[in-house]
């Protein structure tokens, strides 16, 4: 029987080679900076909608094989793992490159020689056929990474068979891969895996791409309005 948190090998012969690592902050810290445009409650349900129509993108597409989501949230790891991500838990102190090292680990401990890519958790729009390509570019180097939509962050970082995945995120990500190594994937029409979501104009910009359908759901039900502010919702007519 297999304990709690650890990987069983992906035996699906049909299945892709790339292994995601997906980290996920507690909903209850997540997405803080969208508290003043959506407000608490709504932040954290916006937080869990962006990480399952992420999940379901990269499960969706051809060239992933699994996902791992690091998280020590109850609510979001069974949210995800009903869509078919694994889940490991996740060691709050120890921050986000940290959780990414572990994460890819674990991946590593069972599948020695997979390939390996971090992927944000808040790319709601995220389009498998775009995912596929910005990992085909990735295969051709030993660490290659993807800027965010302000080139100032990464959404996502890879390491090919053998190669430590050395992950450098935090604030001018970019920056960092760059001095690290990594080689930036030179890549026009991905930009559904470039929109990350921090801010409410983050957010309006990934609604105006086309999310999935459960943060498609979540901002119809809170009114958000294309100006980039939570509506009132109004009141029902006789």
């Amino acid at each position: 029987m297999r304990k709690d948190g650890e990987l069983a090998p992906n035996t699906d012969p049909t299945a892709g080679s790339w292994s995601l690592v997906v980290p996920l902050k507690p909903l209850s810290l997540a997405k803080s900076r969208l508290a003043g445009a959506a407000g608490p409650q709504a932040r954290s349900r916006l937080a869990l909608a962006f990480a399952q129509d992420t999940v379901a993108a990269a499960l969706s597409c051809p060239a992933v094989r699994d996902v791992v989501v690091v998280t020590d949230d109850p609510v979001a790891g069974a949210a995800l793992r009903a869509l078919g991500a694994r889940t490991v838990p996740d060691a709050p102190a120890a921050g986000l490159n940290a959780a990414l090292s572990y994460g890819a680990g674990a991946i590593r401990a069972h599948r020695p020689g997979a390939p390996v890519a971090t992927l944000n958790a808040d790319l709601p729009a995220l389009r498998p056929a775009e995912l596929s390509r910005v990992l085909a570019a990735a295969e051709q180097f030993p660490r290659a990474f993807l800027a965010d939509a302000a080139e100032i962050g990464t959404t996502l970082l890879s390491a090919a068979p053998g190669v430590e995945l050395r992950p450098a995120f935090g604030e001018g990500s970019r920056r960092h891969h760059l001095s690290s190594g990594a080689v930036e994937i030179p890549l026009d029409g991905v930009a559904s895996v470039r929109r990350d979501v921090d801010t409410g104009d983050d957010l309006r910009a990934a609604l105006e791409l086309g999310v999935g359908p459960r943060t498609a759901e979540l901002a119809a039900a809170e009114r958000w309005a294309a100006a980039g502010r939570w509506a009132a919702a109004e009141p029902e007519r006789a």
